[in-house]
């Protein structure tokens, strides 16, 4: 029975440093973002690819019973390790265990009712939700008691949450103890790893405003007939796409970062690592700048702020300014036409937004850029 259990130990270790290895950020990010496409098929030949692999079995009865257990199986795992147990039974974390949960059911269900419905468009039918115009359901008494019902269940859930679990209140604040990692709720850890790549007006105010401004405006901006009223991914793919990794990778993700990779001095830390708050990790970061002037030029920083960020001014007007217009003569030509000149400039301007986020993000991890425009004479950093 010994000879058995050490094999069993040092393969749940080393399967423990491979996840560990993964969670890096850079890594982990990656993989998602370069997955992504093959989960989600944008266009035809990653439609081809999501077969070929065989994804589009995660859309199956099957497909959902597993990933309930693996994501299970990683939390059993980690509430069994002494690290990540510590993370996991704070209260502030419970509600992220119950996201990961609900996200991919509502994800699961909502794909596989979409291809459900488009294999039967596929031979002529109407899709499942298609009832006839004349049937038709009651604001009052139907909704009324559906709504009525889910508050009870709610209401019901939250006291019994408040009674099992104790709530996250800590001493008052004591400015000579500060908490090592200092985080915000955890439904602001997405704004605040934003914070490690833009300015607090960036991430703090305007991220905030165009994801509350876009997501409001889609109905007006959407043109695609096809899909209202019924679940479909082949006829909203490129849609669906664009609106899961905003939403999965670059804002559930960035929360899930920043509570269980996020650990004290605000460094990365595997989700099985012992979170040591005198590790010391060597970063220097440098903007855009000092790049052009000091390292390629060997020249000092100019004195005007306006010539010294010249570069980064350029790089930002023809991102916001002129990119969108010449993807309207080349690439995205059907896409203006379709669209005309004022939805295009609005959903240009929310995607390149959302865009500028991995793009900083990448920069950072690999050239260690801080600002592409640094003025801190006027309080403007981009």
């Amino acid at each position: 029975m010994v000879a058995f259990q050490a094999p069993c130990k040092f393969m749940l270790q080393y399967l423990k440093d491979f996840i560990d290895y993964l969670s890096a950020p850079t890594i982990s990010f990656t993989l998602l973002t370069v997955m992504f496409p093959f989960v989600f098929p944008p266009t035809d030949w990653f439609q081809k690819m999501h077969k070929k692999l065989g994804f589009h079995h995660m859309w199956t009865n099957k497909g959902g019973i597993a990933g309930i257990l693996l994501i299970t199986a990683f939390f059993v795992m980690g509430f069994l390790d002494k690290n990540f147990n510590i993370i996991l039974t704070k209260p502030d974390n419970f509600p992220i265990i119950l996201m990961t949960y609900t996200m991919f059911f509502f994800i699961w269900l909502g794909m596989k009712k979409a291809y459900v419905n488009d294999e039967r468009l596929d031979q002529g039918k109407k899709p499942d939700e298609y009832h006839d115009p004349e049937d038709k359901v009651l604001v009052w008494p139907d909704l009324v008691y559906i709504e009525l019902i889910a508050l009870i269940l709610f209401t019901v859930f939250l006291i019994v949450w408040s009674i099992l679990v104790a709530a996250p209140l800590e001493e008052p604040a004591n400015p000579a103890a500060t908490p090592n990692p200092s985080k915000a709720p955890w439904y602001f850890l997405g704004l605040q790893e934003m914070l490690v790549y833009f300015d607090p007006w960036i991430a703090g105010i305007l991220f905030p405003l165009f994801i509350i401004i876009g997501t409001s405006a889609i109905p007006y901006m959407d043109i695609n007939p096809k899909g209202d009223g019924y679940y479909s991914f082949k006829e909203r793919r490129v849609g669906i796409f664009i609106f899961m990794y905003g939403w999965i990778v670059l804002w559930v993700f960035l929360i899930v970062i920043g509570t269980f990779f996020r650990g004290p001095n605000w460094n990365f830390f595997g989700p099985f690592e012992f979170w040591d708050p005198h590790k010391i990790e060597a970063l220097n970061n440098v903007n855009l700048s000092e790049y052009f002037w000091v390292i390629g030029l060997n020249k000092p920083l100019p004195t005007n702020p306006l010539v010294r960020e010249s570069i980064g001014i350029l790089a930002t007007a023809f991102y916001v300014f002129l990119l969108p217009p010449l993807l309207a003569k080349t690439w995205l030509k059907d896409m203006f036409k379709a669209y005309g000149p004022v939805r295009y400039s609005f959903l240009m301007l929310f995607g390149l937004l959302m865009l500028s986020l991995p793009i900083k993000m990448y920069l950072r991890w690999i050239i260690n850029l801080k600002y592409i425009v640094s003025i801190p004479e006027w309080f403007f950093n981009i």
